[in-house]
């Protein structure tokens, strides 16, 4: 399975660790129908793969991913006889499923951002659970410019949420692009680090993250993620109440409880 993509790398820089490198650096990882297809495929077949504790998402050569390649998407099969704006919805909606994809997987995802992350780079970077940079890095969405909604592909949702809506506001009716240094400084990312040291640093968060429990970082990831949705304060701590009842029934959490009193490492079985 992971050697069957035409237009994505996989590797396992450690163990317990995937790493899925978009790879199309002559186009900056722009965009096609085959590298969406091939995306969606992996998060399935590692949502399926519990061995795998953490994935990192980056780009090959000089970009993390330009968004829309604009020399040509492709059609999504099936929708040849439709009219121009009905295709174009089938592959707004396909692009756009990307973000609900990562949202779901369980393993938490790390954006090791490298270089231009611009439209639905941008919203790949933004639906990533973590985000580092390095120092090349540049962020930004301009479909403004172009005479279309800057809201694309889950970014108006995700952006204000990240660094604040008067921020997110700004920078998507002006368009502009945002270096790493301000990306930094607005809490886009967690830190900026050299371009050579970016996924190392990448691989150490994943570590440190797999060292805890699989159901306690899955449990995490999703009741946060359902948090940015819940209306009210009493809804959340509603479902953080529930979750912990229910993780703390499991075996590893009983096996982790004692391993902390006796300042001994928990042998992790996802029971």
């Amino acid at each position: 399975m992971i050697d069957e993509y035409e237009n994505l790398v996989i590797d396992f820089p450690e163990e317990e660790i995937a790493r899925i490198t978009l790879n199309r650096p002559e186009r900056l990882n722009a965009m096609t129908h085959g590298l969406v297809t091939d995306l969606h495929e992996a998060l399935d077949f590692f949502d399926s793969n519990h061995s795998v504790r953490v994935l990192i998402l980056t780009g090959a050569g000089r970009g993390f991913c330009a968004g829309l390649d604009l020399t040509g998407f492709g059609k999504i099969p099936g929708t040849e006889g439709f009219g121009e704006q009905q295709q174009g919805m089938a592959v707004q909606q396909h692009i756009a499923e990307l973000v609900h994809h990562m949202r779901d997987v369980r393993q938490p995802i790390i954006a090791a951002v490298n270089g231009a992350a611009a439209g639905g780079g941008f919203a790949l970077a933004c639906a990533s659970d973590v985000r580092y940079c390095g120092t090349s890095a540049k962020f930004g969405t301009a479909f403004v410019r172009l005479g279309i909604s800057g809201c694309d592909i889950g970014v108006s949702w995700m952006l204000p949420r990240l660094i604040g809506a008067s921020r997110a506001w700004e920078l998507m009716l002006t368009g502009r692009v945002i270096d790493a240094e301000e990306a930094n400084r607005i809490g886009l990312v967690s830190n900026v680090v050299s371009d050579a040291d970016l996924q190392d640093k990448c691989l150490t968060v994943a570590k440190e993250i797999s060292r805890n429990s699989p159901f306690g970082v899955w449990m995490t990831k999703e009741v946060m993620w359902s948090n940015l949705e819940i209306p009210s304060l009493r809804a959340g701590i509603d479902l953080e109440n529930r979750t912990q009842i229910l993780a703390a029934g499991t075996e590893d959490s009983k096996t982790a409880m004692s391993s902390f009193l006796t300042n001994g490492e928990a042998d992790w079985k996802n029971r």
